[in-house]
């Protein structure tokens, strides 16, 4: 088992970012960490408040000579996406992360990190320890399920935390200062499961995609980058386009919402007598689809084996769900004609499963205009109506209009400026940070986003500058210190 990298610097962000991995906090399985936080925060006689939703708030006093000074909101998430190579023997439940130190940058043994946010609750955590620390009240705000669908941020409530300036603590990019984000809302569709028997004749194949970068569906969705579940569907397509009849038996593809996905398996059956030529299809496919995603995705696997014959789903059902996975828009859908560059609205296909009942899809649909999110949910929900599903549009999150005038912003400018000796960028952001929600809760809350370098977030490539980590918390350590 790996040790965790010692002698990093500064040592209290660290050693706090290494008692977050010990602990396991996947999404909606947070309440381990979180009596572990609190367990810090007794052991240093911090107040501590848990909400009905368990967001977690410890108030930190502030350093002497500062109480004077108003409060400010340190903020983030405390899940993590769970994200692993295939066939690795980790069990997000009860297993501690894995962190390793390689030329630079932090990463884990073959799973996503945690950083995204990890490294953000341990810097509010490290500056409430540091001796060196010069600051006014803090309230370090710890949300829950952020990845899964912000339930903390929704569940917010005003009252419980009494600051009026925040600083979130959950971007990816050194250098920059993130004064907005886009919204989202997931589409979530579900067809009751018809079996029959498989006629007479027929054989059992698996076709599997596998070998994907994958990403964040926000952070990542612009790179055009393969997702496992429409690579799948579009090669069964290409079947049925080609006349060879196959039923459907099990789809299964992706983990998370927001996580391009980055492997999917069918089981089929196919008459006997088609198999071959179903075989040289997928043959000429996989020379396709590598040409198409070899620059994006250079480990692009397409394998076929033999599987027994099962109990397929009906023909029609195999038409129904294949028809509305081919037909859903997943990736860019428009870029911002005011920031450039910027991803204004988007869709990730982010799950299949099959269960005993039934098939289900989770779309992640993101746009920093409400109309537009609306009107691209209301697409998926039309397409997948027509293909006989039962679809749920989930409750939408506000988008974080940018507001530079913020006196906030002004200041860490500042600080950035008299820290780095060059201005930070002032940029969105086309993921769905809480600040929207959390701007909802709180009109009045003067906030900006900011966090050290995250490459590869939500999967297993995910990696951290430990370079980065140290300006990241010398800006907000500096940032604290020059409030008033």
């Amino acid at each position: 088992m790996p040790r965790f990298p010692q002698g990093l610097e500064p040592a209290l962000i660290w050693q706090h970012f290494q008692r977050i991995c010990s602990v396991p906090h996947g999404s909606g399985h947070e309440a381990a960490l979180r009596a572990s936080l609190i367990e810090w925060a007794t052991e240093r006689g911090f107040e501590h408040a848990v909400d009905g939703v368990g967001n977690l708030v410890v108030r930190v006093p502030a350093t002497p000579g500062c109480e004077g000074r108003a409060a400010t909101v340190i903020q983030g998430h405390i899940d993590m996406v769970c994200e692993k190579e295939p066939g690795l023997a980790h069990d997000f439940a009860t297993d501690p992360i894995q962190v390793v130190l390689a030329d630079g940058v932090v990463t884990a043994v073959g799973t996503t990190l945690g950083a995204d946010n990890g490294i953000g609750v341990a810097c509010g955590m490290a500056i409430a320890d540091d001796p060196g620390a010069v600051h006014g009240p803090l309230e370090l705000l710890c949300t829950i399920d952020e990845e899964r669908g912000m339930t903390g941020a929704f569940g917010l409530q005003p009252g419980f935390v009494t600051a009026t300036r925040m600083l979130n603590l959950d971007t990816e990019e050194e250098g920059a200062l993130y004064v907005g984000c886009a919204g989202g809302g997931d589409v979530d569709t579900r067809w009751a499961v018809q079996r029959e028997a498989a006629p007479a004749g027929y054989v059992g194949r698996t076709l599997t995609v596998s070998g994907l970068v994958g990403g964040h569906s926000g952070l990542d969705i612009h790179r055009n980058r393969a997702n496992a579940i429409k690579r799948l569907a579009w090669i069964l397509w290409r079947a049925h386009l080609a006349e060879i009849p196959f039923q459907i038996e099990h789809f299964e593809g992706g983990s998370m919402r927001n996580a391009v996905p980055r492997d999917a398996w069918v089981t089929l059956a196919l008459p006997g007598d088609r198999a071959e030529a179903f075989s040289a299809l997928v043959t000429t496919l996989r020379a396709e689809q590598r040409a198409l995603f070899g620059r994006t995705d250079p480990n692009l696997a397409l394998t076929l084996a033999e599987a027994p014959v099962g109990t397929p789903w009906t023909a029609a059902l195999t038409q129904q769900v294949l028809s509305a996975i081919v037909a859903t828009p997943s990736g860019v859908a428009a870029m911002s004609p005011d920031v450039a560059g910027l991803v204004e609205t988007s869709n990730n296909l982010g799950v299949v499963r099959t269960t005993e009942a039934a098939v289900e899809l989770v779309n992640c649909t993101r746009s920093s205009r409400g109309p537009d999110l609306e009107a691209l949910r209301e697409s998926i929900r039309a397409i997948h109506r027509l293909a006989g599903a039962e679809v749920i549009l989930e409750p939408s999150y506000p988008g974080w209009q940018p507001d530079l005038s913020s006196p906030l912003l002004a200041q860490v400018q500042a600080v950035h400026e008299a820290e780095f000796g060059k201005p930070a960028e002032v940029k969105a952001i086309h993921a769905g940070l809480e600040c929207g929600l959390l701007k909802r809760a709180y009109p009045q809350m003067d906030m900006i986003s900011m966090g050290p370098d995250i490459l590869g977030a939500h999967s297993p490539s995910e990696r951290l500058s430990v370079a980065s980590t140290a300006n990241f918390y010398r800006l907000v350590k500096a940032t604290l210190a020059a409030l008033g």
